[in-house]
């Protein structure tokens, strides 16, 4: 019997948008996978490579978690039977995940955020999102000191050999 292969990583899926500013503005937690519910004009808008989810966020609405403010614009040839650019998408994920967020949002004061939103191999799109706390401005110096440090520490190794 052939060993069972893991399931892959996301770095293989392709990468329509990504959230480069959410490790800048906040303290990331627990990430999850989630599942978003598209008109087939967003599904073929997402397949040619064009959305945007840096100004995003998912909210809690009644027992539902919804991601708003994501922007995927019109697809060109789908005419007068287009879609909303920036309407309010359900997020597909199961009820404890949906609880524990939930909870997290309620009590703790966290937010949700879209790190990465991609195609997995099966041609789905999907959706990472991550609990998040906001951090404040001498924790943002503090990171941007420390990426600093990084790269001239990796300039000085280079240079040294």
């Amino acid at each position: 019997m052939a060993p069972k292969k893991d399931k892959e990583p996301i770095s293989t899926a392709k990468v329509i948008a990504e959230n480069r500013r959410a490790k800048f503005d906040y303290f990331l937690e627990d990430n999850v996978e989630a599942g978003i519910m598209l008109l087939g004009t967003e599904i073929k808008a997402l397949r040619m490579g064009r959305a945007n989810i840096a100004e995003s966020y998912a909210a809690v609405e009644g027992r539902e978690i919804v991601l708003i403010n994501a922007d995927i614009p019109p697809y060109v040839q789908a005419n007068r039977f287009n879609h909303e650019p920036r309407r309010p998408r359900k997020l597909l994920l199961h009820r404890k995940q949906i609880d524990k967020l939930i909870g997290a949002v309620q009590k703790d004061g966290q937010t949700i955020i879209p790190i990465r939103l991609y195609l997995n191999d099966d041609g789905k799109a999907k959706l990472e999102i991550a609990l998040a706390k906001g951090k404040k401005l001498h924790d943002k110096r503090e990171t941007s000191a420390e990426r600093d440090w990084q790269r001239d520490k990796a300039r000085l190794l280079r240079d040294k050999g």
